[in-house]
C-alpha cells in the first residue's frame, strides 16, 4: 500500500475545492464563484484499492492578506499544512506578473523542501497563449516537479495529476476506510451545504459576515431534524438573508435541504433561525465556538 498526504495551496476563488471533488468523485467541500468560500481545511480521502493507494487531500483556505482573525485563522490554517505533508500542488489560473497573491505564496514555498507540484486550472476557458505563458513563467522558476494543465470543473487531466502524485509517494499504512470520503463529521457538511447557498443567494458582502452553526441534529431511520442559525453582523444583513416576506431565507433553506437529503439519503426537516452577532469575525471566543480553532 502506497499513501500519504497531499496539500492543496493557492490563492482564493482559483478552483482548489473544485478539484478536490473531481478527484473524489463526490462534492465534500462547498465550491462558489466568491473567493474565501473555504474557511477550514477539508480533509479529502482518495482510495484505489486496485493499485492499493490512499491519497489523503487537504483542501486549505486560500491565502490572503488577512482583514480579521478570521482571515488570520483562514491564511494560518493553510500555512500550518507546508511542512506536514508528502507533497504540495499549486493551484493558479493567471501569470504570475497579474498580482503579488502567488508571489507571496511562491517565496512561502521555496523555504521548504517538500516536492512541489504546479497545477494550472481552467485550462477550458484558457486562450493557448495565455496557457504557454503561464507555464513558462512558472517553468523557469525551477522549484516545481512537473506543472499540469487541467479542468477541474470538467475533471479534465486529473487523472494524470493522480498518476504523478501516486508515483512520488512511499509505502504506508491505510489510514482510513476505502469506502470513506472525508474524516469531516456529517453535521460540518450540513453547515458547510447551507452556508454555500447563502453565499449563493447573497451579494457580495455579507457572505463574509455570516457563519452558520448547528443547534440541533436528531437523525432517524426515515427523517432527519435539524436545527441550524445562521449569523450574521448586522442588522441590516438580517433583513436581507430573511428577504421580502421571508422568501430568500425559504429558497436557502430549500436548497440546501434538498442537498442535505441526498448526502444522508433520508428526508430532512430543516430549520433555519437568523441571528445578530456582531463583529464575530475579530472575537477569538465566537471563532472558536464557531469551529474555526487555531492549533497552528
Amino acid at each position: 500500500m502506497k499513501s500519504g498526504f497531499i496539500s492543496i495551496v493557492g490563492r482564493p476563488n482559483v478552483g482548489k475545492s473544485t478539484l478536490l471533488n473531481a478527484i473524489l468523485g463526490e462534492k465534500i467541500a462547498i465550491t462558489t464563484a466568491k473567493p474565501q468560500t473555504t474557511r477550514n481545511s477539508i480533509r479529502g480521502i482518495y482510495t484505489d484499492q486496485e493499485k492499493e493507494t490512499q491519497i489523503i487531500f487537504i483542501d486549505t483556505p486560500g491565502i490572503h492578506k488577512p482583514r480579521n482573525k478570521l482571515g488570520e485563522y483562514m491564511t494560518g490554517t493553510a500555512l500550518a499544512t507546508f511542512r506536514e505533508v508528502d507533497a504540495m500542488l499549486l493551484l493558479v489560473d493567471n501569470e504570475l506578473s497579474a498580482g503579488p497573491g502567488d508571489k507571496y505564496i511562491l517565496d512561502l514555498l521555496k523555504e521548504i523542501d517538500t516536492p512541489k507540484f504546479l497545477v494550472i486550472n481552467k485550462i477550458d476557458t484558457l486562450a493557448p497563449d495565455k496557457f504557454r505563458r503561464i507555464y513558462e513563467e512558472y517553468e523557469t522558476l525551477g522549484i516545481f516537479r512537473e506543472i499540469f494543465g487541467i479542468s477541474a470543473l470538467q475533471g479534465k487531466n486529473t487523472d494524470r495529476l493522480l498518476a504523478a502524485l501516486t508515483e512520488i509517494l512511499d509505502e504506508g499504512p491505510m489510514y482510513f476506510p476505502a469506502d470513506m470520503v472525508t474524516d469531516h463529521p456529517e453535521r460540518f457538511i450540513v453547515s458547510e451545504i447551507i452556508r454555500e447557498k447563502l453565499l449563493l443567494y447573497l451579494n457580495d458582502e455579507i457572505p463574509h459576515g455570516a457563519a452558520v452553526e448547528i443547534e440541533t441534529y436528531k437523525e432517524g431511520p426515515k427523517l432527519t431534524k435539524i436545527g441550524a442559525v445562521i449569523y450574521c453582523e448586522k442588522k441590516s444583513h438580517k433583513g436581507i438573508i430573511i428577504g421580502k416576506d421571508g422568501k430568500k431565507l425559504k429558497g436557502i433553506g430549500k436548497d440546501a435541504r434538498i442537498e442535505i437529503e441526498a448526502l444522508l439519503g433520508t428526508k430532512v426537516f430543516l430549520e433555519l433561525w437568523v441571528k445578530i452577532r456582531e463583529n464575530w469575525r475579530d472575537s477569538d471566543l465566537v471563532l472558536s465556538n464557531f469551529g474555526y480553532k487555531a492549533d497552528f
